[in-house]
């Protein structure tokens, strides 16, 4: 097959691929620092990062030369072996987590499933009961697969796929009073993102995210936090949660902890992990050691571009300049995040907004309905941000 078009490429992709997505008519070729270029070599400044994944930015030589040498030595060779990646991966990702034990997966998505099927046999251990009930949240977004959207609080991503896995109870995010209402002596566990991502950019208040602990601690449930999308460094720590100096008993991790290599992982604290014992869960690809490569230079590299502190920092600069738009413009209702993850609430749907601003060299990506959500790679500078700025300007202008 010789090299492509852009025109072939989109007719190839809506003949062949089963059409789940409503895609740009852009095929995108390669990337640079924050930056992709398409087939037809027009440049766009990624603050999407393919949804908040590239965390180190595009084309990053130690990162490569890691995939690359690994590749050469073993790509897979499945979990009846060991392997060093997949060690060295899981002591760096334990560490940064404070927790015990972890179990690497495909995906963000098969790490709530790996969770909720964590928290199922440990309940089932201490009653030998399967009528648990696990209680979420409103507006979450776990994933695609039938035991994440069962935890998924969005009907219109379930209603084709009933009936769903039973025993799951929604509260209302950020309101405590509403979770309490849904305890019950079946309650296995409570799962929530410390910050909702797909929803809207919604950041857990921390009374909020303390007293659910607490309720926990006191009855012996399991909290869960799901930090695929504001985990890794993009909260401006390691791992949102460890911004309200409390700990989960089961927190997910999946994105950035490849940055662009597929990899997810769940993790526990030792005495919720021992439930889990040979034949309760498996993975034919997770734990690779290419994977696994990937992930353990991310952490080298986290560590070596002080990305923690650049979160922060330029961050901090971000939300100034969000804050600002929500000043100058009246269709700009609210701003809110932490770190390098941030909304911006539109009175209006946010496409157009996104569309224009695409065609002006700027990739952003929405959540929930009306929100504008600016996830870009943890290395961007204020040089960055003014760009963005800049560019979404031009965009309200036009548009609103």
């Amino acid at each position: 097959m010789g090299t492509m078009n852009t025109k072939e490429i989109i007719e190839g992709a809506e003949a062949a691929l089963i059409h789940t997505y409503n895609r740009y008519q852009i095929v995108l070729e390669k990337g640079d620092g924050v930056r992709l270029y398409d087939k037809d070599g027009r440049e766009y400044l990624d603050f999407g990062a393919g949804i908040a994944v590239y965390a180190l930015g595009y084309n990053n030589k130690e990162y490569t030369d890691a995939v690359t040498e690994q590749a050469g030595k073993l790509i897979h060779t499945s979990n009846y072996f060991y392997n060093e990646p997949a060690v060295k991966a899981a002591q760096a990702v334990t560490k940064a987590a404070a927790m015990d034990r972890v179990f690497f997966t495909n995906s963000g998505t098969e790490a709530v499933e790996g969770a909720f099927k964590l928290a199922k046999k440990y309940a089932y251990l201490k009653d030998g009961s399967t009528d648990h009930e696990i209680i979420a949240m409103e507006h979450s977004f776990h994933g695609r697969s039938m035991g994440a959207l069962a935890l998924t609080g969005n009907r219109h991503y379930q209603e084709a796929f009933g009936p769903m896995i039973p025993g799951v109870r929604f509260a209302k995010f950020n309101d405590i009073e509403s979770v309490k209402a849904l305890i019950s002596d079946k309650t296995c566990a409570i799962i929530l993102e410390t910050i909702q991502g797909e929803g809207g950019v919604y950041v857990a208040r921390p009374e909020f995210l303390k007293e659910i602990r607490s309720i926990c601690d006191d009855l012996g449930i399991l909290l869960i936090l799901d930090e695929i999308q504001c985990g890794m460094g993009r909260s401006g720590s390691m791992f949102a949660y460890q911004q309200y100096g409390i700990k989960p008993d089961i927190v997910t991790v999946a994105k950035a902890l490849g940055c662009g290599i597929p990899i997810g992982a769940f993790l526990a604290r030792e005495e919720v992990a021992a439930a889990m014992v040979p034949g309760d869960h498996g993975t034919t690809y997770g734990g690779n050691p290419l994977a696994c490569a990937a992930a353990v230079k991310v952490f080298e590299l986290f560590e070596k571009l002080h990305v923690l502190e650049n979160v922060r920092r330029v961050g901090a600069y971000l939300s100034d300049r969000l804050e600002q738009i929500v000043a100058d413009y009246d269709a700009a209702v609210a701003h809110r995040g932490m770190g390098l993850i941030q909304g911006l609430e539109l009175s209006v749907s946010p496409k157009d907004v996104i569309a224009h601003a695409l065609e002006n060299g700027l990739i952003l990506f929405s959540a929930g309905t009306n929100v504008i959500r600016f996830v870009p790679p943890l290395v961007i500078t204020e040089r960055d941000v003014d760009e963005c700025i800049g560019k979404l300007r031009k965009s309200l202008d036009a548009v609103l």
